[in-house]
Protein backbone atom coordinates (compact mmCIF):
# COMPACT_ATOMS: atom_id res chain seq x y z
CA UNK A 1 0.00 0.00 0.00
CA UNK A 2 1.46 3.34 -1.07
CA UNK A 3 1.65 5.76 1.87
CA UNK A 4 1.77 9.05 -0.02
CA UNK A 5 -1.71 10.37 -0.86
CA UNK A 6 -0.26 13.39 -2.67
CA UNK A 7 1.80 11.42 -5.19
CA UNK A 8 -1.07 8.96 -5.59
CA UNK A 9 -3.59 11.68 -6.48
CA UNK A 10 -1.10 13.24 -8.88
CA UNK A 11 -0.48 9.92 -10.62
CA UNK A 12 -4.17 9.03 -10.86
CA UNK A 13 -4.99 12.48 -12.25
CA UNK A 14 -2.21 12.11 -14.79
CA UNK A 15 -3.64 8.77 -15.88
CA UNK A 16 -7.17 10.14 -15.99
CA UNK A 17 -8.35 7.53 -13.48
CA UNK A 18 -11.16 8.09 -11.00
CA UNK A 19 -10.38 8.52 -7.31
CA UNK A 20 -11.79 9.95 -4.09
CA UNK A 21 -9.79 12.29 -1.87
CA UNK A 22 -10.87 11.76 1.76
CA UNK A 23 -10.01 14.60 4.17
CA UNK A 24 -10.63 15.08 7.88
CA UNK A 25 -11.83 18.70 7.91
CA UNK A 26 -12.84 18.90 11.55
CA UNK A 27 -12.22 16.96 14.76
CA UNK A 28 -13.27 17.32 18.37
CA UNK A 29 -12.40 15.27 21.40
CA UNK A 30 -10.15 12.24 21.10
CA UNK A 31 -9.63 11.13 17.47
CA UNK A 32 -7.06 8.86 15.79
CA UNK A 33 -5.84 11.62 13.44
CA UNK A 34 -5.79 15.42 13.35
CA UNK A 35 -7.73 17.70 11.06
CA UNK A 36 -6.16 17.88 7.60
CA UNK A 37 -5.29 14.18 7.44
CA UNK A 38 -5.96 12.73 3.97
CA UNK A 39 -6.13 9.47 2.10
CA UNK A 40 -6.95 8.52 -1.49
CA UNK A 41 -9.28 5.72 -2.57
CA UNK A 42 -9.27 4.42 -6.15
CA UNK A 43 -11.02 1.48 -7.78
CA UNK A 44 -8.00 -0.75 -7.19
CA UNK A 45 -6.09 0.61 -4.22
CA UNK A 46 -6.01 2.73 -1.06
CA UNK A 47 -3.27 5.28 -0.44
CA UNK A 48 -2.37 6.56 3.04
CA UNK A 49 -4.69 6.38 6.06
CA UNK A 50 -7.02 8.52 8.17
CA UNK A 51 -6.39 6.42 11.23
CA UNK A 52 -7.75 2.98 10.54
CA UNK A 53 -10.54 1.36 12.51
CA UNK A 54 -14.25 1.52 11.80
CA UNK A 55 -14.03 5.16 10.68
CA UNK A 56 -11.65 4.31 7.86
CA UNK A 57 -13.72 1.25 6.94
CA UNK A 58 -16.86 3.40 6.63
CA UNK A 59 -14.97 6.10 4.70
CA UNK A 60 -13.60 3.58 2.19
CA UNK A 61 -17.06 2.05 1.73
CA UNK A 62 -18.59 5.46 1.06
CA UNK A 63 -15.74 6.41 -1.30
CA UNK A 64 -16.29 3.21 -3.31
CA UNK A 65 -19.97 4.11 -3.60
CA UNK A 66 -19.03 7.52 -4.99
CA UNK A 67 -16.64 5.92 -7.48
CA UNK A 68 -19.45 3.66 -8.68
CA UNK A 69 -21.52 6.73 -9.57
CA UNK A 70 -18.82 7.79 -12.09
CA UNK A 71 -19.53 11.45 -11.33
CA UNK A 72 -17.38 14.25 -9.93
CA UNK A 73 -18.99 15.37 -6.68
CA UNK A 74 -18.39 16.35 -3.06
CA UNK A 75 -19.97 15.26 0.20
CA UNK A 76 -19.45 15.99 3.91
CA UNK A 77 -20.24 13.36 6.52
CA UNK A 78 -20.14 13.65 10.31
CA UNK A 79 -19.09 10.68 12.44
CA UNK A 80 -19.39 10.11 16.19
CA UNK A 81 -16.57 7.68 16.81
CA UNK A 82 -17.85 6.35 20.10
CA UNK A 83 -21.63 6.05 19.93
CA UNK A 84 -21.92 5.36 16.19
CA UNK A 85 -18.72 3.56 15.29
CA UNK A 86 -17.74 1.95 18.56
CA UNK A 87 -14.18 3.29 18.58
CA UNK A 88 -12.58 3.68 21.99
CA UNK A 89 -11.28 7.22 21.32
CA UNK A 90 -14.89 8.45 21.34
CA UNK A 91 -14.41 11.84 19.65
CA UNK A 92 -16.17 13.39 16.69
CA UNK A 93 -14.88 14.01 13.18
CA UNK A 94 -16.13 15.61 9.99
CA UNK A 95 -14.98 14.04 6.72
CA UNK A 96 -14.94 15.65 3.29
CA UNK A 97 -15.24 13.28 0.30
CA UNK A 98 -14.13 14.69 -3.06
CA UNK A 99 -14.75 12.36 -6.01
CA UNK A 100 -12.82 13.01 -9.22
CA UNK A 101 -14.41 11.07 -12.07
CA UNK A 102 -12.32 9.34 -14.72
CA UNK A 103 -11.35 11.66 -17.56
CA UNK A 104 -8.83 9.67 -19.51
CA UNK A 105 -8.61 6.74 -21.89
CA UNK A 106 -6.70 3.47 -21.93
CA UNK A 107 -4.22 3.21 -24.79
CA UNK A 108 -2.15 0.21 -25.84
CA UNK A 109 0.68 1.06 -28.22
CA UNK A 110 2.46 -1.75 -30.04
CA UNK A 111 5.92 -0.89 -31.31
CA UNK A 112 8.92 0.92 -29.83
CA UNK A 113 10.40 2.04 -33.13
CA UNK A 114 11.09 5.59 -34.27
CA UNK A 115 7.43 6.58 -34.49
CA UNK A 116 6.59 4.93 -31.17
CA UNK A 117 9.44 6.77 -29.44
CA UNK A 118 8.18 10.08 -30.86
CA UNK A 119 4.55 9.32 -30.02
CA UNK A 120 4.82 8.23 -26.37
CA UNK A 121 6.01 11.60 -24.95
CA UNK A 122 2.97 13.22 -26.59
CA UNK A 123 0.49 10.68 -25.29
CA UNK A 124 2.08 10.93 -21.83
CA UNK A 125 0.97 14.57 -21.63
CA UNK A 126 -2.68 13.59 -22.14
CA UNK A 127 -5.15 12.32 -19.52
CA UNK A 128 -4.62 8.68 -20.40
CA UNK A 129 -2.90 5.48 -19.35
CA UNK A 130 -0.49 4.10 -21.95
CA UNK A 131 0.63 0.48 -22.10
CA UNK A 132 3.64 0.36 -24.44
CA UNK A 133 4.36 -3.12 -25.81
CA UNK A 134 7.32 -4.48 -27.77
CA UNK A 135 9.14 -7.79 -28.00
CA UNK A 136 12.56 -6.09 -28.02
CA UNK A 137 13.68 -4.86 -24.63
CA UNK A 138 16.59 -2.90 -26.09
CA UNK A 139 14.21 -0.71 -28.12
CA UNK A 140 12.69 0.98 -25.10
CA UNK A 141 14.42 4.27 -24.19
CA UNK A 142 16.35 4.31 -20.95
CA UNK A 143 14.34 7.30 -19.69
CA UNK A 144 10.95 5.85 -20.70
CA UNK A 145 10.00 5.14 -17.09
CA UNK A 146 9.92 8.87 -16.29
CA UNK A 147 6.26 9.06 -17.33
CA UNK A 148 3.88 8.11 -14.52
CA UNK A 149 1.12 7.11 -16.95
CA UNK A 150 3.25 4.93 -19.25
CA UNK A 151 3.93 1.25 -18.57
CA UNK A 152 6.46 -0.64 -20.66
CA UNK A 153 5.69 -4.28 -21.42
CA UNK A 154 8.21 -6.68 -22.97
CA UNK A 155 6.42 -9.64 -24.54
CA UNK A 156 7.46 -12.36 -26.98
CA UNK A 157 3.79 -12.69 -27.95
CA UNK A 158 2.42 -9.12 -28.07
CA UNK A 159 -0.95 -10.26 -29.42
CA UNK A 160 -1.64 -11.94 -26.06
CA UNK A 161 -1.42 -8.56 -24.31
CA UNK A 162 -4.63 -7.44 -26.06
CA UNK A 163 -6.73 -9.49 -23.62
CA UNK A 164 -5.40 -7.44 -20.67
CA UNK A 165 -7.05 -4.21 -21.81
CA UNK A 166 -10.51 -3.09 -20.65
CA UNK A 167 -13.44 -2.45 -22.97
CA UNK A 168 -13.42 0.69 -25.15
CA UNK A 169 -9.63 0.86 -25.20
CA UNK A 170 -7.56 2.58 -27.87
CA UNK A 171 -5.09 0.39 -29.80
CA UNK A 172 -2.23 1.71 -31.93
CA UNK A 173 -0.33 -0.89 -33.96
CA UNK A 174 3.04 0.01 -35.49
CA UNK A 175 5.50 -2.81 -34.89
CA UNK A 176 8.57 -3.70 -36.96
CA UNK A 177 7.02 -6.93 -38.28
CA UNK A 178 4.06 -7.27 -40.69
CA UNK A 179 3.06 -10.70 -39.41
CA UNK A 180 3.13 -9.41 -35.85
CA UNK A 181 0.93 -6.48 -36.88
CA UNK A 182 -1.55 -8.90 -38.41
CA UNK A 183 -1.71 -11.17 -35.36
CA UNK A 184 -2.18 -8.19 -33.05
CA UNK A 185 -4.92 -6.55 -35.14
CA UNK A 186 -6.66 -9.90 -35.56
CA UNK A 187 -6.79 -10.35 -31.78
CA UNK A 188 -8.23 -6.84 -31.38
CA UNK A 189 -10.82 -7.34 -34.12
CA UNK A 190 -11.98 -10.61 -32.57
CA UNK A 191 -12.59 -8.82 -29.27
CA UNK A 192 -14.87 -6.37 -31.11
CA UNK A 193 -15.07 -4.07 -28.07
CA UNK A 194 -12.34 -1.56 -28.96
CA UNK A 195 -13.04 2.15 -29.21
CA UNK A 196 -10.20 2.86 -31.61
CA UNK A 197 -7.87 0.71 -33.67
CA UNK A 198 -5.21 2.39 -35.79
CA UNK A 199 -2.71 0.56 -38.00
CA UNK A 200 0.32 2.09 -39.68
CA UNK A 201 0.51 0.54 -43.15
CA UNK A 202 1.04 1.22 -46.82
CA UNK A 203 -1.84 0.76 -49.28
CA UNK A 204 -0.40 -2.59 -50.39
CA UNK A 205 -0.03 -3.85 -46.82
CA UNK A 206 -3.56 -2.73 -45.96
CA UNK A 207 -5.09 -4.52 -48.99
CA UNK A 208 -3.28 -7.74 -48.09
CA UNK A 209 -4.45 -7.51 -44.49
CA UNK A 210 -8.05 -7.03 -45.59
CA UNK A 211 -7.87 -10.16 -47.74
CA UNK A 212 -6.34 -12.15 -44.91
CA UNK A 213 -9.06 -10.98 -42.50
CA UNK A 214 -11.65 -12.40 -44.92
CA UNK A 215 -9.87 -15.75 -44.97
CA UNK A 216 -9.85 -15.76 -41.16
CA UNK A 217 -13.62 -14.99 -41.05
CA UNK A 218 -13.13 -11.68 -39.30
CA UNK A 219 -16.33 -9.62 -39.19
CA UNK A 220 -16.20 -7.06 -42.02
CA UNK A 221 -18.02 -4.53 -39.85
CA UNK A 222 -15.19 -4.64 -37.34
CA UNK A 223 -12.58 -4.28 -40.08
CA UNK A 224 -14.44 -1.22 -41.38
CA UNK A 225 -13.99 0.40 -37.96
CA UNK A 226 -10.20 0.32 -38.28
CA UNK A 227 -8.28 3.52 -38.96
CA UNK A 228 -5.89 2.82 -41.77
CA UNK A 229 -3.98 4.80 -42.83
CA UNK A 230 -3.51 5.95 -39.28
CA UNK A 231 -3.60 9.60 -38.25
CA UNK A 232 -5.45 12.73 -39.32
CA UNK A 233 -5.47 13.30 -43.06
CA UNK A 234 -4.97 17.04 -42.50
CA UNK A 235 -1.61 16.36 -40.83
CA UNK A 236 0.65 14.91 -43.49
CA UNK A 237 4.29 13.89 -43.55
CA UNK A 238 6.35 10.72 -43.28
CA UNK A 239 8.95 11.68 -40.70
CA UNK A 240 8.55 9.92 -37.33
CA UNK A 241 7.63 13.15 -35.56
CA UNK A 242 5.15 14.11 -38.29
CA UNK A 243 3.43 10.72 -38.09
CA UNK A 244 3.41 10.92 -34.28
CA UNK A 245 1.77 14.34 -34.36
CA UNK A 246 -0.85 13.07 -36.81
CA UNK A 247 -1.66 10.02 -34.69
CA UNK A 248 -1.85 11.95 -31.41
CA UNK A 249 -4.08 14.54 -33.09
CA UNK A 250 -6.43 11.78 -34.23
CA UNK A 251 -6.56 10.31 -30.72
CA UNK A 252 -7.32 13.73 -29.21
CA UNK A 253 -9.99 14.42 -31.82
CA UNK A 254 -11.76 11.12 -31.09
CA UNK A 255 -11.75 11.19 -27.30
CA UNK A 256 -12.72 14.88 -27.13
CA UNK A 257 -15.67 14.23 -29.43
CA UNK A 258 -16.69 11.33 -27.21
CA UNK A 259 -16.43 13.46 -24.07
CA UNK A 260 -18.54 16.20 -25.67
CA UNK A 261 -21.16 13.64 -26.67
CA UNK A 262 -21.23 12.19 -23.16
CA UNK A 263 -21.57 15.66 -21.62
CA UNK A 264 -24.51 16.51 -23.90
CA UNK A 265 -26.26 13.25 -23.06
CA UNK A 266 -25.63 13.77 -19.35
CA UNK A 267 -27.03 17.32 -19.47
CA UNK A 268 -30.06 16.11 -21.42
CA UNK A 269 -30.71 13.37 -18.87
CA UNK A 270 -30.41 15.77 -15.92
CA UNK A 271 -32.73 18.25 -17.63
CA UNK A 272 -35.29 15.51 -18.26
CA UNK A 273 -35.10 14.43 -14.63
CA UNK A 274 -35.67 18.02 -13.45
CA UNK A 275 -38.65 18.39 -15.76
CA UNK A 276 -40.13 15.12 -14.55
CA UNK A 277 -39.81 16.21 -10.94
CA UNK A 278 -41.60 19.55 -11.56
CA UNK A 279 -44.51 18.23 -13.62
CA UNK A 280 -47.58 18.15 -11.37
CA UNK A 281 -50.19 15.50 -11.66
CA UNK A 282 -53.50 16.66 -13.20
CA UNK A 283 -56.10 17.48 -10.61
CA UNK A 284 -58.84 14.94 -10.23
CA UNK A 285 -62.10 16.07 -11.80
CA UNK A 286 -64.69 16.81 -9.22
CA UNK A 287 -67.86 14.77 -9.09
CA UNK A 288 -70.73 16.20 -11.09
CA UNK A 289 -72.49 17.13 -7.88
CA UNK A 290 -69.60 19.50 -7.02
CA UNK A 291 -69.23 21.16 -10.41
CA UNK A 292 -71.87 23.84 -9.79
CA UNK A 293 -75.49 24.10 -10.88
CA UNK A 294 -76.26 22.44 -14.21
CA UNK A 295 -77.89 24.55 -16.93
CA UNK A 296 -81.25 22.69 -16.69
CA UNK A 297 -81.37 23.27 -12.94
CA UNK A 298 -80.55 26.93 -13.45
CA UNK A 299 -83.46 27.31 -15.92
CA UNK A 300 -85.85 25.74 -13.43
CA UNK A 301 -84.80 28.23 -10.78
CA UNK A 302 -85.42 31.11 -13.18
CA UNK A 303 -88.88 29.79 -14.12
CA UNK A 304 -89.97 29.46 -10.49
CA UNK A 305 -89.66 33.21 -10.10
Amino acid sequence: MTTNWSSASHKLSKQGQAYVLVTLVGVSGSTPRNSGTKMVVSHDDIFDTIGGGHLEHKAIKYAKKMLASAKSCQHIEHFQLGSNLGQCCGGNTTVLFECFAATGVNIMLFGAGHVGKALVPMLAQLPCKVTWVDSRAEQFPANGARFDNVQQVISDAPELEVANMPENSYFIVMTHNHQMDFEITQAILKRADFHYLGLIASETKWRRFQQRYKYRDIDEKQVARMNCPIGLAQVGGKLPMEVAVSVSAEIINIYQAEQTKAAVLRDHLEQSQRQDSTVSLPAKSRPSSQQGIAWQEFKQLLNTD
